[in-house]
């Protein structure tokens, strides 16, 4: 064979591959091996980078935090004390001006379309990662390839999709790149704390994106996390999927992963004669759920006030009332500007739910004061449901009985 037959079928063959890449894939082919490229990589920040190394929720065995690690570094750049230490202080100043990538403090516009460069301003300060990223790992792989040469492993993941589809590969890579950056520092921490619902009050804007938590690992369960920060398990409702805690369940299974902690469930055993230290403990562990629970009945209690009013031609009740039904058993803070004014009007207009609605800040007391005794919170208590009990509304001595039959 002459040496220009040779150079041909090489030049040829060079054609081809920058073309096609080795694989020489078809198009859905590409478009499978992306979504579960990503998908790896939304595993990896969920499992490893938030609820194991952030929040302590769970312990991952060598293989997996190791993989993980080396995957992130690969796919995203990401050095695990920067993230971690944004993160933890993301909760600790949440939706103020100190919060790094709040839509409250910053809007929602400069968190979505600027997510990325906030979270980058905010790693870069030596003052975050010296208060916030502790207890991270520090051995030689850190010191020496994730933190100092963390761009390395993007250029790697570039090369090797290059090599495998072609000039296509370089779209693959891209859709990588901006997968977190779109869906964490985006979707996250701008819709997560601007649109959706919430199961709990959590002290600030959190919210469930989705009650299905599939495309991005079970954080869409985003005021779930808040509520409950240090638990291994996003979801706490049956309608709920989480599917980052299925991964977790499989580690755990395999002997690869041990969870410390998840939601608390309440339990309800025979109601006592007079709540006690024991009903006090069982009910500051559930707090978040009893709250939400009292939520429900101030909803019920406003939905049959409703159509109470209307059946007796009170129009003009029933219209205020309904101008701020959805909002009565928000906490003041959560309500848009101008509406807790109209509240206040309707629950002057209404005694039973004025009442229903007080009676809830009074229980808030019992694991907010920290100034009194045990002792006296359990007398508190004790008054608390012997009121609502004598009160004649439905909703309060129902909750109260409920409140005695709790325990931990």
């Amino acid at each position: 064979m002459s040496d220009s037959l040779i150079s041909g079928s090489l030049h040829d063959g060079l054609v081809q591959w920058a073309i096609h890449g080795l694989l020489d894939a078809s198009w859905w082919q590409i478009v499978l091996f992306t979504l579960v490229v990503t998908h790896i990589t939304i595993a990896s920040v969920t499992i490893f980078l938030h609820r194991a190394q952030a929040h302590r929720s769970l312990d991952l065995h060598a293989i997996p935090s190791h993989f993980f690690r080396f995957w992130l570094w690969l796919t995203t750049s990401t050095v695990t004390k920067q993230w971690v230490a944004v993160h933890r202080k993301h909760h600790a100043k949440c939706e103020t001006a100190e919060d790094p990538h709040s839509p409250v403090a910053h809007g929602i516009k400069k968190v979505l379309l600027e997510g990325r460069e906030l979270y980058r301003d905010e790693a870069m300060k030596a003052e975050t990662l010296k208060k916030y990223g502790h207890n991270t790992p520090d051995d030689w792989l850190e010191r020496n390839l994730y933190t100092p040469r963390n761009n390395w492993g993007p250029i790697a993941m570039l090369l090797i999709d290059v090599a495998l589809f072609g000039a296509i590969g370089i779209t693959v890579w891209a859709v990588q790149m901006a997968w977190i950056p779109i869906t964490a520092a985006g979707i996250i921490n701008g819709l997560g704390h601007w649109w959706g619902y919430r199961n709990f009050e959590a002290p600030d804007a959190s919210t469930n994106i989705s009650p299905w938590g599939l495309i991005i690992g079970g954080e869409e369960l985003h005021n779930n996390h808040h509520t409950y920060p240090t638990s291994a398990k996003l979801s706490v409702k049956p309608y709920e999927f989480d599917i980052g805690w299925g991964y977790i369940r499989g580690l755990e299974m395999l002997g690869l992963a041990k969870v410390r902690k998840t939601p608390p469930r309440l339990q309800l055993g025979d109601i006592k004669p007079v709540a006690d230290a024991k009903t006090l403990e069982a009910i500051v562990a559930n707090r978040y759920e009893l709250m939400a629970g009292y939520a429900r009945e101030v909803r019920l209690a406003c939905r049959a006030e409703l159509t109470r009013l209307k059946a007796a031609g009170e129009e003009s009740a029933a219209i205020q009332l309904q101008r701020v039904r959805h909002w009565m058993h928000r906490d003041e803070n959560q309500m848009p500007e101008g509406m807790s004014a109209q509240v206040a009007e309707a629950r002057a207009a209404n005694p039973s739910l004025d009442k229903l609605i007080a009676m809830r800040e009074e229980l808030r007391a019992l694991w907010t004061r920290t100034n009194v005794s045990a002792e006296q919170l359990v007398a508190d208590l004790q008054n608390w449901c012997h009121r609502a009990e004598e009160s004649g509304i439905q909703a309060l001595q129902d909750f109260s009985r409920k409140l005695r039959a709790a325990h931990a």
